[in-house]
């Protein structure tokens, strides 16, 4: 899932793998074997309309909507001529456990004399990764700051506390920046720490009974329906590897709460600021009820390769990724003909897996040096699990693998003069990708801080994780920092990107037949290029030695 900003079993390996190359400054990256086929818009709209239509029910996870996604993504591959996977077949398998609130669920908060039910969807949204259908007990409320343990910042929200049993109350996003220490934690932009899949993670690490996340709207950078949306499907993790209870406190609750426990919550966030914060027992507890229906899901991502061309550099590869899954439509819910229950994600993210199709389609007609990888993740909306999987199994060697772009809500609203390559900066991407922009004629927008923590809500993340040098690209059209500049009107385009952020998650995230849909083309038009620059060059892509990721082993 990623907020919209800067306009996004196992496999046997292969027996080679694939690296990328940067361009070291030089013209040689720009020879006729170095560039790319011109990507068409009449096929991409093609792929959009219908990756969007209802007829595909918002290709949700573990639905039938998904099942016809990833249907069609393998036999458009096989049509345009992508090689299969090793053993034939573009698909890899990916297991994961599903589970659904069930009507019955609550939690009571008990403070002094006060009891409080907030109301599931409004004042809370919660759910279960325990893998349990039932729940029923009783836990007291820790306030951890911002739940965060950062040897390297030297920062512990937890101060060596015990938290076995208990609900973990904490603050969403990192730390912030002082005048002092106007650098900690990236400074103004967000670091991974800052997510809440970290801090739901770090709950189960330390044997909590569960974490609740309050949120604000400037701290997780997008508004209280998007969690709530969330939280209303089926929600996916890997077998039990969640917490008993883990949810969002709207902040009208949690204000009530914490007031109700004889404390003040802005104070309490005051304090959470500093180093020496030690977590706050709330003097409160929560009876929590919670049933749920639980699944086992197979779902796949769908993988295809275009083999490189030189005898050696075709050991390694570049992947082109772009998540096919959204929210899917809201099952056991009453239809009649004026309610849509349908989340048909055209932006998020059927355009970035119409891009690929065209994009791999004009790749397989010119092959680079090395090989060339163009895979659809399955459950991005469901924290990143289809590329975590591919990145634990992958289809090729991690230290053949020299980068991942990866497109995500695309831009439709019209051609740009410049184009987003926020998180390239972290590595030798960054000089590539001037390259290639220069000779698009665009150039790269400013670097902004990522105060919405972009670069890890994407599934480029999950390969830098694993220490390959990627991100996402984008478009300055989504920048939203008034640095974009159009081609056309720029007023119609600005209520065009206006009215998808309230499309964002929601169900009028459909395809418009209006759409000027030039930018796309020219946003996929550039991430092949690139891929195709890193492709022919003489060396691997890397991290900056300076950045975390640089650190990290494949």
């Amino acid at each position: 899932m990623r907020a919209v900003t800067h306009l996004a079993t196992r496999l046997t390996p292969l027996a080679c793998a694939a690296g990328l190359t940067l361009a070291m400054a030089s013209s040689t990256v720009f020879s006729p074997l170095a560039q790319a086929q011109t990507i068409r818009e009449a096929p991409l709209r093609a792929h959009l309309s219908f990756l969007a239509d209802d007829l595909l029910e918002g290709r949700g996870t573990g639905q039938r909507g998904g099942d016809l996604a990833v249907r069609y993504l393998e036999t458009q591959a096989a049509l345009i001529g992508l090689q299969p996977l090793p053993g034939g077949g573009y698909r890899q398998p990916v297991r994961f456990e599903g589970t659904k609130l069930l009507p019955g669920s609550s939690v009571t908060f008990r403070a002094g004399d006060a009891r409080l039910s907030p109301i599931i969807g409004q004042g809370i949204v919660f759910g279960t990764g325990s893998g349990k259908a039932a729940l029923s007990f009783d836990a007291p409320l820790l306030f951890v700051g911002y739940g965060v343990s950062a040897p390297e910042e030297k920062w512990d929200d937890y101060k060596g506390q015990d938290v076995k049993g208990k609900i973990l109350v904490m603050m969403v996003n990192d730390p912030q920046p002082t005048a002092e220490e106007p650098n900690r934690f990236a400074g103004k932009a967000y670091t991974y720490y800052g997510r809440w899949l970290y801090k739901f993670e770090e709950a189960v690490r330390r044997g909590a009974a569960g974490a609740l996340l309050i949120h604000t709207t400037p701290s997780a950078s997008y508004p209280w329906s998007v969690p709530a949306n969330g939280f209303s499907h089926e929600r996916f993790h890997l077998n039990g590897a969640g917490n008993n209870i883990e949810g969002w406190l709207h902040e009208d609750t949690a204000r009530d709460l914490v007031g109700a426990s004889g404390f003040d919550l802005d104070e309490l966030r005051r304090r959470a600021e500093s180093r020496d914060f030690q977590p706050v027992d709330l003097k409160a507890s929560a009876h929590v009820e919670l049933r749920s229906t639980i699944r086992q899901v197979e779902q796949f991502n769908v993988a295809g390769i275009v083999p490189g061309t030189d005898p050696k550099l075709k050991q390694e590869a570049v992947i082109y990724s772009a998540h096919w899954d959204h929210l899917g439509i809201d099952e056991g819910v009453r239809r009649d003909d004026k309610t849509d229950h349908t989340y048909n994600g055209a932006i998020d993210n059927a355009s970035g897996t119409a891009a690929l199709l065209v994009m791999a389609a004009e790749a397989v007609k010119r092959p680079a040096k090395r090989t060339q990888i163009f895979l659809w993740p399955a459950a991005e909306e469901q924290g990143l699990l289809g590329s975590a999987a591919y990145v634990a199994h992958p289809a090729w060697p991690l230290d053949k693998t020299s980068a991942d772009l990866n497109l995500d809500s695309m831009n439709f609203a019209g051609r740009t003069r410049d184009i987003g390559v926020a998180g390239a900066e972290r590595s030798s991407l960054y000089e590539t990708a001037g390259q290639v922009a220069k000779k698009m004629g665009l150039k790269l927008a400013p670097a902004i801080p990522d105060i919405s923590g972009a670069y890890f809500r994407a599934d480029h993340f999950n390969f830098a994780k694993a220490g390959i040098p990627a991100f996402n690209v984008g478009s300055a059209v989504f920048s939203g920092d008034g640095h974009f500049e159009f081609e056309k009107d720029q007023k119609a385009n600005s209520d065009t990107l206006v009215a998808f952020k309230k499309d964002y998650h929601q169900v009028t995230d459909e395809y418009r037949p209006g759409w000027d849909l030039s930018g796309m083309v020219q946003q996929a038009q550039f991430t092949l290029n690139l891929g195709y620059a890193v492709a022919n060059a003489p060396a691997m892509a890397s991290f900056k030695s300076s950045d975390p990721f640089s650190k990290v082993k494949r």
